[in-house]
């Protein structure tokens, strides 16, 4: 049989049309299959297989197709293109390029059915070796380096499928990712471009405990709820409460060497922000374009409903590739509750037994699947890397008990709990302390004694009784009044206070204060600390409290954040206080 008949064999007809939902006759196609479906030749991938009807979900807009069109099936799945060129680039949900597609159309509204390869197959890079001829190598091995960015160095890898074998030919020089970079004694050659399933893991070694922090530079999260490179990380809160504003600094300020910023179905606005932002951002590390080391996905709430489906396996696909170079690859989803919404939009257009609140039943075995592939990793060429993932969701009305937020809380180590009360009262970040938590605390603290301060787990631990202990008071001063209280739980309230205002607060628009390194983010503590103690011996001493926070020293806690040489500042202002505090008595 030839091949043209063999193609017209796979290809089917589309039975019944259900928004982003296709049925096709007598299509020939396995589970997870890309078709291109109409006339138009619409992307799309297939979802369920029932004797001869064959359902997909379409990638794009199918308004206007109609029953009997053709069905043609790639017989592949739906798969990312890997290789240089990824950084520094904005995609779809499917990994199209945007500039590429606005330059094909002439207009920034794209029509249906445009397509283009996700990284540039005509573009030369230049291409230096890292082994001779005569090497053998396995999957995995890293074979040259490309200058991707002013910031990566991308490094060519053997395909991870590949069955290995001694290099007979490979050379420097311009190539373009589908020019042979080697050949091996096998016949196989190798390019820099890559093809990987996005539904698939890619393999690792093993997948290790982390010990090193993702330091973001946000004291309420480096210092009393951390998470690990390769850890994950829930934001949960309502509308308004700063879940996209935490997102972007993780993204600016995180010590990853690489960032994947997946907009999953969030508004229109938000995301062209982040388009308009990122590529006039300064990355604070090097000096270089923060989109130098950053690959954006971008799929908003107007696009295609099963895009969204599949922006998040885009995401975690290209962060597992660079993960396997050896980086610490950073990847931030906002939001999975949107991906979630798009998963029970299209249960329910498969008429599918719903569960909670409509959402279908294998929504934590989705969640799951996309936050497992988060990790450090031993990878298969022996290097390490990790992914980390934070995945903003967005509970209707800031309910936590609804499915998303509650199975993802299953799964999560990390939960910086958002707060609608916080935000109104402008305190940002709106993280509550009292709901977060962070699993990752124990295994990261020898980190922080070694590179910060052996005294890193006490002074958090004291800075944690406090806010208990303020919680607590709080519900009596409401009933009763604040001047009702004894003296030494007033105190308490103070000391708690600057705690709230001078550590956990942060103005994100402040070109200082927008990013703390740990050692600030621990002297802050230190300093209110020292207030707190000198406090408590005055008011042992017979001082009126009153008098004890009235000293001029004391509200100089709160300018800490917006100094740039602090640490001669916090040790002056700890003296100051002592000094102040012991002239009472």
């Amino acid at each position: 049989m030839s091949q043209t008949e063999q193609a017209v064999k796979n290809d089917g007809t589309i039975a019944s049309v259900s928004g982003p939902v296709v049925t096709a006759r007598n299509l020939n196609a396995r589970m997870n299959d890309v078709v291109y479906v109409g006339d138009e030749g619409l992307m799309g991938e297939v979802i369920e297989i029932e004797d001869d009807i064959t359902t997909v979900q379409v990638y794009e807009e199918t308004s206007g197709i109609a029953p009997r069109e053709p069905v043609e099936n790639t017989g592949e799945p739906l798969s990312v293109d890997l290789g240089p060129g990824l950084l520094d680039t904005i995609y779809d949900g499917v990994q199209r390029p945007l500039d590429v597609l606005e330059d094909k159309m002439g207009s920034p509204y794209l029509d249906r059915g445009v397509d283009a390869p996700g990284i540039e197959l005509d573009r030369q890079w230049s291409f230096e070796p890292t082994i001779e001829e005569g090497t053998l190598v396995e999957a995995g091995d890293i074979i040259g380096t490309v200058d991707e960015t002013v910031t990566i160095e991308h490094k060519v890898m053997v395909p991870p499928n590949s069955d290995g074998g001694e290099v007979v030919s490979i050379e420097s020089g311009s190539f373009t990712v589908e020019e042979t970079v080697a050949e091996l004694d096998t016949g196989e050659e190798i390019q820099m471009r890559q093809e990987w399933p996005v539904r698939e893991a890619r393999p690792s070694v093993e997948k290790k405990t982390p010990r090193t922090p993702l330091v973001s530079g946000q004291r309420i999260l480096d210092g009393l709820f951390p998470i690990a490179k390769g850890g994950t990380a829930a934001i949960p809160g309502p509308f308004g409460s700063g879940k996209t504003v935490t997102q972007h600094q993780l993204a600016k300020y995180a010590d990853a060497d690489i960032i994947i910023y997946v907009g999953c179905g969030e508004r229109g606005n938000e995301m062209t922000e982040v388009i308009d932002d990122f590529p006039e951002l300064e990355d604070p590390s090097t000096g270089n374009p923060l989109m130098a080391r950053t690959s954006l996905i971008a799929n908003t709430s107007n696009m295609p409903v099963a895009a969204r489906e599949s922006c998040v396996y885009t995401g975690i696909t290209i962060a597992e590739f660079y993960r396997d170079m050896g980086y610490d690859v950073a990847l931030m989803a906002d939001s999975t509750s949107r991906w979630a919404e798009a998963m029970r939009e299209i249960s329910s257009r498969l008429e599918e037994m719903p569960g909670e609140e409509g959402y279908p039943a294998y929504l934590a075995a989705r969640l799951s699947q996309f936050y497992e592939r988060a990790g450090y990793f031993e990878n298969i060429n022996g290097t390490e890397g990790s992914v980390s993932a934070i995945g903003a969701v967005s509970p209707p009305g800031g309910d936590f008990s609804e499915p998303v937020t509650q199975n993802t809380l299953r799964i999560v180590k990390t939960f910086w709990a958002l707060d609608a009360d916080l935000a109104e009262r402008r305190h940002f970040p709106a993280i509550n302390w009292n709901e977060s938590y962070s699993l990752y605390k124990d295994q990261l603290d020898p980190w922080f004694q070694e590179n910060v301060s052996e005294e890193w787990p006490e002074q958090r631990q004291w800075a944690v009784d406090v806010l208990d202990e303020e919680s607590e008071l709080q519900e009596i001063v409401q009933l009763v009044g604040k001047d009702a209280l004894p003296e030494d739980q007033q105190l308490t309230l103070e000391v708690a206070r600057y705690l709230r205002e001078a550590h956990l607060q942060q103005n994100a628009f402040h070109p200082v204060d927008t990013y703390c390194p740990p050692e600030k983010t621990y002297m802050t503590v230190t300093a209110i600390h020292t207030f707190s103690d000198e406090a408590f011996d005055a008011l042992d001493a017979g001082v009126p409290v009153d008098e004890v926070i009235s000293v001029d020293a004391i509200p100089r806690l709160n300018r800490i954040g917006v100094q740039e040489e602090y640490t001669e500042y916090i040790e002056t202002l700890k003296t100051d206080i002592k000094e102040q505090i012991r002239e009472l008595y």
